[in-house]
């Protein structure tokens, strides 16, 4: 599998090349915002490791437009480890963070978590609920026949809500299997993550298929 280093500072790019390279992975590096950004268009990686400082085009930013055009899984990596920049990152559409200085084996944990969620998609099924349909195989979801463009955690997100349609996921479920961790009890990833997903899943239709449980959880059903 072929994974694109987004990184600046040329011993943490080295560090990574070398740690993915002897793990198996084909890496290639960029090391300004611009080249990563152009590359991660053009290229067919099937990860992207994207630090948030850089020069030309911050992380951020490069992951925004990145998100118009491909939603291949990108790890975000970064000194700032607040509340608000992890927020920021999953709400443009990262499907992990990870704060620095890390250990290796870490990355390379989440790295192989992420690749093995594509995998498992590429060999999954069709599921549906109401007009939405979910096609796992193409990572494609559709409701009344419309293409709905999702981020590679917003279909990881609305898969497991619709593997367990008519159950209620607590905030903590949803976060241990779709981010596979746990996060702080002050942090709302979770919670922007189902809005961004209703903006696209329910938001231009009238029957509304994505629900709050108050005090529980959510759940993805037909209630009429």
């Amino acid at each position: 599998m072929k994974i694109l280093v987004v990184e600046d500072e040329p011993k943490a790019a080295d560090y990574l090349r070398q740690g993915l390279s002897e793990s198996g992975y084909v890496v290639e590096v960029a090391h300004t915002g611009t080249d990563g950004l152009h590359l991660a268009v053009t290229g067919d990686h099937s990860l992207v490791i994207l630090d948030v400082m850089l020069p030309g085009i911050d992380g951020f930013a490069l992951l925004s437009a990145l998100r118009t055009s491909r939603q291949v899984p990108v790890l975000m990596l970064s000194a700032r480890g607040t509340t608000d920049d992890k927020v920021r990152g999953f709400d443009l559409g990262a499907d992990d963070y990870l704060v620095k200085p890390f250990q290796f084996p870490e990355l390379l944990a989440r790295v192989r978590t992420l690749l093995k969620r594509g995998q498992s998609v590429a060999t999954g099924q069709i599921l549906q609920t109401a007009d939405l349909e979910i096609d796992s195989i193409r990572h494609r979801a559709t409701r009344a026949g419309q293409r709905i463009d999702l981020s590679a955690r917003e279909f990881a997100l609305l898969t497991l809500l619709a593997q367990r349609v008519g159950q209620v996921l607590s905030r903590t479920q949803i976060a241990s299997l779709v981010w596979d961790i746990h996060f702080e009890s002050d942090t709302n990833v979770v919670e922007v993550a189902i809005r961004r997903l209703r903006i696209k899943i329910d938001d231009p239709f009238e029957v509304k298929l994505i629900h709050t449980v108050r005090g529980v959880g959510y759940v993805l059903e037909d209630r009429n």
